[in-house]
Parts: structure tokens; sequence; C-alpha cells
């Protein structure tokens, strides 16, 4: 394995962190201008209909991956800044 993957292991590990707590605020701040005023349903709230659990599961889904890339790729050119060497 090249060292610059093992270096680039603990920035994935924080850049991971960091996704997650972005992802979760955008789908939040989508999940409002779709107009709804509550949080979005989980799967095994009773009071909510199949297709808003659905709706919002795949919103909260399709954001994540998004979130993930744009600061998974962010990371690795950043990193070949920093080093000279693509860490994928």
């Amino acid at each position: 394995m090249k060292a610059s993957k093992i270096a680039y292991k603990p920035v994935g590990l924080a850049l991971g962190a960091v996704t997650g707590m972005l992802a979760g605020a955008v789908f939040k701040q989508a999940w409002k201008m779709l107009g709804h005023d509550e949080d979005a349903p989980d799967a095994t709230d009773e009071e909510r209909r199949w297709g808003e659990i659905l709706a919002a599961a795949v919103l909260q889904g399709a954001i994540f991956a998004g979130v993930k890339a744009a600061v998974d790729r962010g990371g690795a050119a950043a990193t070949r800044r920093l080093t000279g060497t693509w860490p994928g």
C-alpha cells in the first residue's frame, strides 16, 4: 500500500465525520424548504404515510451521497496539492 494512502486514512476518517454532520444539516434545511414544518419522519413513525417516509429517505440518501462525494473529492484534491500524489 502506498504511503499516501496510509497517510490519508486519518484525514478520510475526519472527513467522514464532517460529511455526516454537513449532510444532516443540508437535509434538514431541504426538508423545511419543501414545506414541512416537522422533522423528517422515521421509517417506524406510525402517524406518517408511506409516500412521505420514502420521499424523506430518498432525499436524505441523495443529499448524503452528494455531500460525501464533494467532501471526499475535495479532500483528495487538497491532499494532492499538499503532497503531490493522489490518495486514491
